[in-house]
């Protein structure tokens, strides 16, 4: 009789686990019926959270696996070996960086204007070049926040850019009107980090 009972009970779960899956399927289906739309996506990836250059990096190399061109602009970082570009590079991905590293070591504010000046200008040319289908401009907040770059100035590369090219944009404290602008915002937030209890920053899983 126990064992008729949980027989039962357990087509009972079947048959309710069946029902909610073919209502989302059936709203997954609408949903993919309705997203006729096909054009470059801006979008943002910031927040205080690890892990936002690694999703950008992520979409690049799922672009390249596509057989997409992509291009990627670094700025904030330093001199130091960057395991995704030496990877993607290998791979005909062009890349610009800063190579100041963080304001807080270079303590010079016309020195990083000015850097950010020189590699901001072959961004905007990426951003106008129809033959680049992703571009990702890496750590750009910082740029806006700390008004090494005209917010106005981003804007208009952004909205002036091909139809068809998605832009990906990562760093902390991202200017709300290049949120407004952007398709898809994601908030990388911190709940622990490695930092935080000592471990150093290492190869191949930090940079």
């Amino acid at each position: 009789m126990s064992q008729s009972n949980d027989n039962n009970r357990e087509q009972i779960r079947a048959e309710r686990h069946q029902q909610r899956q073919q209502k989302l399927k059936a709203a997954v289906d609408a949903k993919i019926a309705e997203a006729r739309d096909e054009r470059g996506v801006l979008m943002v990836i910031t927040g205080n959270g690890k892990g936002k250059s690694t999703a950008g990096f992520g979409t690049v190399a799922r672009a390249v696996g596509h057989g997409k061109k992509a291009a990627v602009v670094q700025f904030i970082k330093g001199g130091w070996e960057c395991g995704e570009r030496n990877l993607l590079q290998q791979v005909g991905v062009p890349f610009v960086v800063m190579n100041t590293g963080f304001t807080w070591e270079t303590q010079n504010r016309e020195q990083d204007i000015a850097a950010c000046e020189q590699t901001w200008l072959p961004a905007e040319q990426m951003l106008a070049d129809p033959s680049i289908d992703l571009v990702l401009l890496d750590e750009l907040t910082y740029m806006v926040a700390y008004h090494y770059l005209d917010v106005e100035r981003v804007l208009t590369a952004l909205k002036n850019r091909p139809k068809h090219q998605h832009v990906i944009i990562t760093g902390r404290g991202c200017h709300r009107a290049i949120i407004e602008l952007a398709d898809t915002v994601s908030e990388v937030q911190s709940v622990k980090h490695a930092f935080e209890a000592g471990v150093k920053a290492q190869p191949g899983f930090d940079y």
